[in-house]
C-alpha cells in the first residue's frame, strides 16, 4: 500500500539516457543490502534495527553517524563494526570541524559541540576520513549512494518538487539517499514524478512495507531508508530499510526501541531537552 503524488515535468528538458543497462540476468556479489542512514548517536535505535534486520551480505551507511544523541563513541564502534560502506554527513563533518555550524539551530549547535569533546581522536579522525558521496561500488552498477542528493550532499530532498532535477540530471537508476530523516522515496518516468511513503499499520509494533521497483530503462529512483535514531515523519520507531537487488525490492522497516533509556542519556548528558523530548514523538 502506498500514497503517491504525481508531478508533471513541464517545460523541463528530456531525461538523460541510462549508461546502467539493467540486465535480468545479472546476478550480483551483493544481493541483501542493510541501508542505515542518520543513526545520530542513538546506540538503542541502532540495536533495535539490528536486531530485527535480515539476513543481509552487505551495509551501507548513507551517513550522520554522530549528533543529538549521547553515545557517538559507542555508535561508531557499532557501524565500523558492520563494514566499510559509509557515505560522510553534515553532522559527522560539522563535528571534526569540515563545516561550521551557522546552518545548524541552536541545540543542534550544542550537541556538535558536545559531541566533539566525546569522541576519541581516532573516532574524530575516522570521521573527518569519511568519504563524500555519491558512492559507487564495482559489485552494484546503476545504484549510487549519498547523504543529501549525488548533486549536492547537503541537498535536502523532502518533495517530489525537490527530486525532479536530480533525478533528472543524473543517469544511474537508483541513488539511495539519507539527510531528510523520513522513509520514502521518489521515482521518475517519463514526465511524471511520483512520490511513495510506505504505509504502517500501527505505531507501536515491528513492521515491514516493499516497494517493488521497476526495471523499466526511463524509471530512476530516490529511495530513502529513514533515519535510524532521529525519525522525523512522525512515528517514533527506528527507520531502516534493505534492498534485494536481484528481485529490485525494496522492504522499509520501522521498530520500537527503548526510547526511554535513549532520553535518559541525552538528559543525563546536558543535552538540550528538546533533543530527548522530540524522539517521542518523532519530530
Amino acid at each position: 500500500m502506498k500514497a503517491v503524488a504525481r508531478i508533471p515535468r513541464t517545460g523541463l528538458p528530456p531525461p538523460l539516457a541510462s549508461s546502467f543497462p539493467l540486465q535480468k540476468s545479472y546476478n550480483p556479489v551483493f544481493v541483501h543490502i542493510l541501508l542505515l542512514s542518520d543513526i545520530h548517536s542513538n546506540l538503542e535505535a541502532l540495536d533495535a534495527c539490528l536486531a530485527a534486520a535480515p539476513a543481509h551480505d552487505l551495509v551501507v551507511n548513507l551517513g550522520d553517524t554522530v549528533g543529538y544523541g549521547a553515545n557517538p563513541n559507542e555508535v561508531i564502534a557499532r557501524a565500523q563494526a558492520l563494514g566499510r560502506i559509509f557515505v560522510r554527513g553534515n553532522h559527522d563533518r560539522a563535528v571534526t570541524g569540515l563545516m561550521d555550524l551557522d546552518d545548524f539551530n541552536p541545540a543542534a549547535g550544542l550537541a556538535t559541540l558536545w559531541t566533539r569533546d566525546q569522541l576519541t581522536p581516532a573516532n574524530l579522525d575516522w570521521l573527518r576520513s569519511l568519504p563524500q558521496g555519491p558512492i559507487h561500488l564495482d559489485e552494484l552498477p546503476g545504484i549510487q549512494f549519498v547523504h543529501g542528493s549525488a548533486l549536492d550532499e547537503d541537498e535536502y530532498i523532502v518533495s517530489a518538487h525537490d527530486a525532479i532535477a536530480p533525478l533528472i540530471a543524473n543517469p544511474v537508476p537508483v541513488t539511495f539517499f539519507g539527510h531528510t530523516h523520513l522513509q520514502g522515496g521518489f521515482m521518475l518516468q517519463g514526465k511524471i514524478d511520483e512520490a511513495y511513503r510506505p504505509v504502517y499499520r500501527t505505531v507501536g509494533q515491528s513492521e515491514s512495507s516493499d516497494w517493488p521497483l521497476r526495471k523499466d530503462k526511463d524509471c530512476r529512483y530516490l529511495i530513502n531508508p529513514g533515519s535510524v535514531g532521529q525519525p522525523r515523519d512522525g512515528d517514533w520507531r527506528a527507520a531502516f530499510a534493505m534492498f534485494d537487488s536481484e528481485a529490485w525490492i525494496v522492504t522499509f522497516y520501522r521498530v520500537p526501541y527503548n526510547l526511554r533509556l535513549a532520553q535518559e542519556k541525552i538528559l543525563v548528558a546536558n543535552l538540550p531537552r528538546r533533543l530527548a523530548t522530540r524522539l517521542a514523538t518523532g519530530r
